[in-house]
């Protein structure tokens, strides 16, 4: 949908809204919001919302803290989940400075410049499809989340053994109110853990999609007494929660990756795409995977991609061409987890992909065996190299990283990395209970 302010304004009137959430997400991917009455719309349309940047982690100084929200307004939904009476609908803001540029800091921001350079190359848009995946899991007396899943269902299986499938399909319902087109919606391998798949569309509104999805999903389940973790690896020895990215480039309404007599019909920029992605994919870790816990997912054995290959067939690689072509052909990255934000993986996956193409990069040989089940000395026969083992490595191969240093931005690559670094040392020095269980009765 296309909005007007005036659209909006009348909306917000007529539709009897009290709340308004402008929304943003900060650079660790956490959302954020300020809320206005209704009576603020006409102030919030034209731009003069402020809000202090300096409280917003990775954001700004306190000496330079003011900044403004300049609301998306195609981005306007009520959200459906909310009383009748007293409706709250939300816009997504991008954040400026005070002076009227955009700020270095914002995500979204990041996301939009590199879409303005594969624009620049001539590519009318870059499309996403996401595959989150989420656990829901009980709640005790207190309301806090436990690992109880209340659930025997394994990969698509139906109820009565599914008990999250009614909140699953209340998540989908709220969704569609939402404007969401949702292609599929089902049980995954692990206990308790659930995917919805919703439509591809062009990459800035596929991550704010990313946003709304996670609010919804976390808003309904904990209606339901359950809570929704996106956590990727909450449980020891079972599956982990991934986001397969499924990419694709468009230049004149055509997908540029398909290429009917080029080799499993898939075109040379689609190749090199490939190369990019497999060329950065170690710099972009702690980016597509940013947690401690995201590398206990990466381990061998529980379908997750750790070592970097390409395949047209094979699940154990790390990036998957699925089968259909023309219009549907596409690039499936399989490492990303639904911790990152989303905004920054998306800028990220696009600047190694075009990095790719404009350096005419080649992709080592397509794998077919299954390689989980090969040794070490077999994966270095075929020069199968690992993704970062932990955060740590994570970061250090972002630091060694220019054309993804240079795809976030300075402000934005130094808070991460700063942030990130905090976070890895926090775990560092922290005692845990495996260590006390394994060491307090022996030594």
């Amino acid at each position: 949908m296309a909005y007007s302010k005036e659209d909006i304004v009348r909306m917000v009137r007529e539709q009897d809204i009290e709340f308004i959430r402008l929304q943003f997400t900060d650079i660790f991917g956490q959302l954020k919001n300020v809320a206005i009455t209704a009576s603020q719309i006409e102030k919030a349309v034209n731009n003069e919302i402020m809000f202090d940047g300096s409280s917003i982690e990775g954001f700004t100084r306190i000496n330079e803290s003011d900044q403004y929200l300049y609301p998306d307004l195609d981005t306007f939904v009520v959200f459906p989940w909310r009383p009748q009476q007293g409706k709250v609908a939300r816009l997504i803001c991008d954040v400026y400075n005070p002076n009227g540029t955009p700020f270095d800091g914002d995500p979204r921001g990041v996301l939009k410049r590199v879409l303005k350079k594969a624009e620049a190359m001539g590519y009318d848009s870059f499309c996403v499809g996401p595959e989150a995946e989420f656990f829901l899991f009980q709640t005790d007396e207190e309301g806090k989340p436990t690992v109880k899943t209340n659930d025997e269902a394994g990969y698509f299986d139906l109820g009565p053994l599914d008990h999250g499938e009614g909140t699953r399909r209340e998540i989908c319902l709220a969704l569609e109110e939402m404007g969401f087109e949702i292609e599929a919606s089902h049980h995954e391998v692990a206990v308790g853990q659930h995917e919805i798949d919703f439509k591809y569309t062009d990459a800035l509104r596929t991550a704010d999609n990313i946003m709304t999805f996670k609010l919804a999903v976390k808003t309904l389940a904990q209606k339901n007494g359950l809570h929704a973790t996106f956590m990727p690896k909450p449980i020891f020895g079972i599956n982990g929660s991934g986001m397969h990215t499924n990419m694709s480039l468009f230049k004149n309404g055509k997908n540029v990756f398909y290429d009917p007599n080029g080799e499993k019909g898939l075109s040379r920029e689609c190749y090199s795409f490939i190369a990019g992605l497999l060329h950065h994919v170690k710099g972009m870790a702690a980016v597509t995977n940013p947690l401690v816990n995201s590398y206990k997912r990466l381990v061998p054995g529980y379908e997750a991609p750790c070592y970097l290959a390409w395949s047209a067939s094979n699940r154990s690689a790390l990036i998957r061409i699925p089968a259909s072509r023309g219009q549907a052909t596409r690039v499936e990255l399989r490492s990303p987890d639904p911790a990152c934000n989303p905004y920054l993986e998306l800028a990220v996956c696009l600047a190694a992909g075009l990095d790719g193409i404009e350096k005419g990069m080649t992709p080592p040989a397509e794998i077919t065996e299954n390689i989980f089940k090969m040794d070490a000395g077999a994966r270095s026969a075929h020069g199968i190299e690992a993704l970062p083992g932990t955060l740590e490595e994570a970061i250090a191969a972002l630091r060694e990283d220019p054309l993804i240093l240079s795809a976030l931005g300075e402000h934005v690559a130094e808070s991460y990395i700063e942030g990130k670094e905090k976070e890895w040392d926090e775990y560092r020095t922290r005692v845990s209970s495996w260590e006390r269980e394994k060491y307090i009765i022996n030594y």
